[in-house]
């Protein structure tokens, strides 16, 4: 396992983190308890010592799971949890005011059965001004209920926002991966000029990028990836995603690794402070995503994946 300190912090954590959503128990399609639960700690055994989640993965779920697989590791570990997407009567809709980031935390820590949360996210901005939020997210750190706070889904568009408040923010999430490039020069510029480590969500293209699917693809109603939002496995991309997975399994076959290693160390070796996270709801997919670390793509591999890639961006 390769391990990394986050910038601003002194949090050492696996450049691997296993992500929460599917501990959600809604929208991946058959996900059983115990596997999740043997899935942690097969992550625990194979190094992995940050986890994922947040409070709107299975309206709270993810969090409930995540404290019953961990047990008495808790402390041993780094838990990076978000707050920001407010779920009532019905309605989803983003919210960063301080009244409900104190809500939102007190409710995590008890379902997360624990007094501090390691690293505390906003999922998504609202209209709060980033100043209030941080203002807020300090005095909570002052607190101990968190020790650090970092953003997702942060632009370029919102760089001058973040300026005043470099050396605080200690991570930025964003959807990247062979199949989602788009965000690769903000994430590159966040961490080479804001201090801030890039933590990669979608990392395996929600999966299309394992190599267990081809174009007959048909998920079932509980799955989201049967609606046409998740677009890599839908029409035109994902022909073009499976192309990226056809080079993906000549390299694979050469280093003697499963097909997700390879999305897994284009990430690790594209952006080199950077922590993939990857969700799982078994045990043998911990197996595979170990096996994309302590190895490297070589300089010709690599240009084979961008050039394959490259109409991603």
């Amino acid at each position: 396992m390769e391990y990394i300190t986050l910038k601003n912090s002194i949090l050492k954590v696996s450049r691997l983190c296993m992500g929460g959503c599917p501990m959600g128990g809604y929208g991946w399609g058959n996900v059983q308890e115990n596997e999740l639960i043997h899935a942690v700690q097969s992550a625990i055994d194979n190094g992995i010592t940050i986890f994922d989640t947040a409070d709107t993965y299975g309206l709270g779920q993810s969090e409930i799971t995540l404290s019953k697989a961990l047990g008495t590791k808790r402390n041993s570990v780094v838990i990076a949890d978000k707050f920001g997407v407010r779920v009532e009567n019905g309605k989803t809709f983003y919210d960063n005011s301080p009244e409900y980031i104190k809500v939102a935390l007190d409710r995590s820590l008890k379902r997360l059965k624990t007094d501090y949360i390691d690293l505390y996210q906003v999922h998504y901005r609202d209209a709060t001004p980033l100043d209030i939020v941080i203002e807020t997210l300090e005095r909570i750190k002052e607190s101990g209920k968190i020790r650090y706070y970092g953003l997702s889904n942060i632009h370029e568009t919102e760089f001058e926002e973040i300026k005043p408040f470099v050396g605080k923010i200690v991570s930025v999430q964003d959807e990247y991966s062979l199949a989602c490039r788009k965000n690769e020069s903000d994430l590159y510029k966040l961490s080479k000029n804001y201090s801030i480590s890039p933590l990669t969500w979608g990392s395996l293209g929600q999966g299309v990028l394992t190599g267990k699917y081809d174009k007959t693809i048909v998920f079932g109603s509980d799955d989201r990836r049967s609606r046409d939002i998740y677009v890599n496995f839908h029409g035109d991309k994902l022909v073009k995603n499976l192309e990226i997975v056809d080079v993906m399994k000549k390299i694979a076959i050469e280093h003697n690794k499963p097909i997700p290693a390879v999305a897994i160390r284009f990430i690790l070796d594209k952006l080199g402070d950077s922590v993939v996270l990857v969700g799982a709801k078994r045990p043998a997919q911990i197996s595979e995503n170990i096996e994309g670390t302590d190895w490297n793509l070589t300089v010709e591999e690599l240009e084979l994946l961008d050039n394959v890639s490259k109409d991603k961006l």
